[in-house]
């Protein structure tokens, strides 16, 4: 393989849940050197025990998924939910509620070029990790923090996950459905992926920086904030008309129909969209039914968006009974917009991704050999794959420990006795 763009960056981390794991993801697919810090007195890996596994793999079998939905003797390695952003990464064990752990983590951030956090901010300031007193450590470290939101304000403490952050941004009210209630919605948050992402091109940005300059530099990075803009035109159609939108569900502001309909088969699914009345006649054809084209209902734009509801039960009634893949070629033939709703089998079957080679085989030591999805874009000049396995819970400590920061075997056993250095969980972590 080539050398990747970011080789010889080292990062450190301390991320939970989504948006932080996925920034360094990413910044490790592209060559960076990973370093998440993990606690064995704490889980941030969802589960720690096997008989707790074993209660929660009863509550959630997509959270708590692993091979042939066995836990396993250390389930926290076998995780599908941790295993899915823990390739191209390093994994070590500190306990930086003791002072010598706290000396250990500076030692390593003078050793670093970013240190990225996603915490909320109390939880470093308990640790004494501040801009302030890192950057006395390490004048040129780039200190990425994704707090939901902010640093400052009267929100600055309060915990968030992605629902949380959409929920206080208004996406969630508008994507909520007609007929529930708002809170009653997917596990799909791409405040997450968004925050991620960004965070990345953040830390890019603060590298070129830094190559100009020498100066390191604390970015704040609050994930709600980075979501708003993508929602912007709703926002900014209330700030111009006073209008608000809300429970939008899968129908648009001006195409109708513009749904998900059901087809033959259990949570078989096609999305229909018609932008004009073409596009509407055109579908009637399909359907059959043209005497709908100039149905006073359905006539225009306006009228079906006022009839949608009608317009959705007619269609329903002729999708229920229509394989879905054969008939979204059947509809884009014919110039309608379509798709079928792809499952994991799907996408995993699927030609298209398989021309591409997107997925990836990987041989983990405790969870086996699966396909993962793969690097996320293309470079023409920099061939690229995923080149190391998820990292398992402390695998690399004595890499980090004796090679990186120059303890001798003897203070390596000393900090393992202490609790600093393991591969499992203590057994008071449930």
């Amino acid at each position: 393989m080539n050398s990747l763009p970011l080789e010889g960056i080292r990062v450190v981390a301390i991320t939970n849940a989504w948006a932080g794991p996925y920034a360094t993801q990413l910044l490790g697919d592209w060559g960076a050197e990973v370093i998440r810090i993990e606690s064995i007195f704490r889980s941030t890996r969802y589960v720690a025990r096997a008989d707790e596994a074993t209660l929660s793999r009863n509550r959630s079998q997509r959270i708590f998924s692993w091979p042939n939905m066995e836990p396993g003797e250390r389930p926290f390695n076998r995780l599908a939910r941790t295993n899915a952003h823990m390739r191209n990464k390093l994994a070590i064990t500190l306990d930086m509620t003791k002072p010598e752990g706290i000396e250990i983590f500076h030692k390593l951030i003078k050793k670093s070029d970013v240190f990225i956090e996603n915490n909320v901010p109390i939880t470093m300031d308990k640790f004494g990790i501040s801009w302030e007193t890192l950057s006395q450590t390490n004048p040129a470290l780039i200190m990425l923090r994704m707090p939901g939101y902010g640093l400052t304000g009267p929100y600055r403490d309060f915990r968030g996950l992605g629902s949380h952050m959409e929920a206080i941004a208004g996406h969630t009210l508008i994507r909520s459905y007609p007929d529930t209630e708002p809170g009653q919605q997917p596990d799909v948050f791409p405040a997450d992926a968004a925050g991620g992402a960004a965070a990345v091109f953040a830390t890019i940005m603060a590298l070129m920086h830094r190559r100009k300059t020498g100066e390191g530099q604390l970015v704040e990075f609050a994930t709600a904030e980075n979501f708003m803009p993508l929602i912007g035109d709703f926002i900014l159609d209330y700030t111009m008309n006073d209008r608000l939108w809300a429970q939008m569900g899968n129908t648009d502001r001006y195409m109708s129909p513009h749904n998900i309909y059901p087809c033959d088969g259990i949570d078989r699914w096609i999305a229909i969209a018609c932008r004009n009345d073409k596009d509407w006649a055109l579908l009637c054809n399909a359907m059959q039914r043209q005497d709908l084209i100039h149905d006073d209902r359905f006539n225009d734009s306006t009228n079906r968006y006022k009839n949608r509801d009608k317009l959705d039960t007619l269609i329903t009634e002729w999708t229920k009974t229509k394989v879905d893949e054969k008939l979204m070629h059947e509809l884009q033939a014919v110039g309608v917009p379509a798709g079928m709703l792809f499952d994991d089998q799907n996408s995993l079957e699927d030609p298209h991704l398989a021309s591409r080679d997107f997925f990836q085989e990987l041989t983990h030591a405790e969870s086996g050999t699966h396909l993962y999805p793969g690097i996320q874009f293309k470079m023409q000049n920099t061939p690229n794959e995923i080149h190391r396995a998820p990292a398992m819970f402390g695998e690399h400590n004595e890499y980090v420990y004796k090679e990186l920061l120059g303890y001798d075997d003897k203070e390596y056993a000393r900090l393992e006795r202490e609790g600093h250095i393991g591969n499992d969980f203590d057994p008071s972590v449930p």
